[in-house]
């Protein structure tokens, strides 16, 4: 899907025979529920602090995989710089923390319910 969005002006996803969406990848991309993704290496995060962050403003979920955290958002500006200070105000250690925009995965995702197939 990497190459599709670089490649391609107009993009079709079919599941099954049936057309879901037709669109440039922006507009594709506007069909995700979610605005934002952002993930943070963390250096022991206690659990307690998963459901304060899932309090915060404009956070759809949260999920941590062994020390990876993942916060998406489902709408805002500066999502990012709310989740530092928090980090911060709570004195949660990080190593790296990045964010990205939906991408044709996770448009796919959403519209069909499974992840991309061969």
């Amino acid at each position: 899907m990497e190459e599709v969005e670089i490649l391609c002006d107009r993009v079709i996803i079919i599941d099954k025979g049936k057309i879901l969406a037709t669109g440039t990848t922006d507009e594709l991309k506007e069909l995700a529920r979610i605005e934002e993704k952002v993930t943070v290496e963390v250096v022991d995060l206690e659990i307690q602090y998963i459901e304060k962050i899932k309090k915060l403003e404009n956070v759809d979920e949260v999920t941590l995989d062994g020390n990876l955290l993942l916060v998406t958002y489902k709408q805002g500006k500066n999502n990012l710089v709310n989740l530092i200070d928090y980090l911060k105000s709570e004195n949660i250690k990080y190593n790296k923390i990045y964010s990205e925009r939906p991408t044709l995965n996770d448009v796919f995702l959403e519209l069909t319910g499974k992840e991309l197939r061969d």
